[in-house]
């Protein structure tokens, strides 16, 4: 039987959808068979989330200090209480240097924690940029944030929804820096890093797709030369090393992940942000046209290349909702079991 990993999940801006998704994604009984959960947030707010979501009746909030004080039992969230949250002025929806404060700070105790061991896996709910700009701290996100509290300086965002995976070679960049960021050492980095993380899943032998950055891959330099002087550059390269890239050269955009989702690769890399956030939340995010509302927001954040795991929510604070109990946890319950599988296969 497979040790239960401890998780430390990060409770997110207070003032959105995510003390609710934590409350939510630990109402399930089935989760306390596979792990050992335990929120980084603040206890006042995931009391006000438990009664929000109507699970007063049902679960009980355990304020802890340390983690060794948790319970780890179904109907009780155990709560690594910062206490950093006056929740008399903190409102839904509205972006605060107090709430920015409080999420940046809940992030920086469970990496932490896991860097000392106390946990074994990570998992994030949203925080807002804004926020944590106001109160002082000047990172474009969590990525940034847990690369620079665990000195990792070779890193790549994963995402991820059923079968297709994306990783990127640059994210919160402007489009035009992104296009200057294709560099062959970077697109080299990023494809050995998408390898060791298939295998850190599981995948014993990935298929790796590598998109082009140009229409139809720049036409053999008509509409660019980036495919010639450092994409394949860094394909030739990583086929050297032993990693399997079955097309030996990049692929249209437009085609890859189509190929994706056709099983011919299990992972493909993108040049940018947008290249590979597009497909993923196309597929993980489902808005029902007649009901107005969405089905389905689903989609997994993995940070890999750090000494830690990281997974994350692959969706905003949910401002507009939050504190109305209609947040859909499924991405934060995705994010779980992909932190719950890395941990295993350690």
């Amino acid at each position: 039987m497979e040790k239960k990993p401890i998780l430390g999940i990060t409770m997110g801006d207070p003032a959105g959808n995510g003390p609710e998704l934590s409350v939510k994604a630990l109402a399930d009984p089935a989760v306390y068979e596979r792990c050992k959960p335990i929120v980084i947030g603040d206890a006042n707010c995931m009391e006000m989330a438990v009664k929000i979501v109507g699970k007063e009746n049902e679960i009980k909030i355990n304020a802890v200090k340390n983690v060794q004080d948790a319970k780890f039992k179904f109907g009780t969230i155990d709560v690594y209480d910062m206490g950093i949250v006056d929740i008399e002025k903190r409102v839904y929806g509205k972006v605060s240097a107090m709430c920015g404060e409080a999420a940046f700070q809940y992030v920086k105790k469970v990496i932490e924690l896991a860097m000392a061991g106390e946990v074994d896996a990570t998992v994030t709910n949203a925080l807002n940029k804004e926020a944590i700009n106001m109160a002082g701290h000047h990172y474009s996100g969590h990525t940034e944030i847990y690369a620079h509290y665990t000195n990792t300086s070779k890193y790549t965002m994963m995402l991820a929804h059923e079968d297709l995976r994306v990783v990127h070679v640059s994210t919160h960049v402007s489009l035009r820096e992104a296009c200057d960021r294709v560099k062959k050492d970077r697109v080299l980095e990023v494809i050995r890093i998408a390898n060791e993380g298939c295998k850190a899943l599981g995948i014993k032998e990935p298929k790796i797709g590598v998109a082009g950055l140009n229409p139809h891959c720049g036409e053999n330099g008509m509409f660019g030369r980036e495919e010639i002087e450092e994409i394949q550059p860094a394909i030739d390269k990583a086929m050297a090393e032993g990693i399997n890239i079955p097309e030996k050269k990049p692929t249209p955009p437009d085609t890859v992940f189509s190929k994706a989702l056709g099983g011919w690769y299990d992972i493909v890399v993108v040049m940018y942000h947008d290249q590979g956030h597009i497909p993923l939340k196309v597929k993980g995010f489902v808005y029902n046209r007649e009901l107005q509302r969405w089905d389905a927001v689903a989609g997994v954040n993995v940070t890999l290349g750090l000494p830690i795991i990281r997974a994350s929510v692959d969706h905003g604070t949910g401002f507009g909702h939050a504190g109305d109990g209609s947040a859909n946890e499924l991405s934060l319950v995705n994010a779980m079991d992909y932190a719950i599988r890395l941990a295993n296969n350690r």
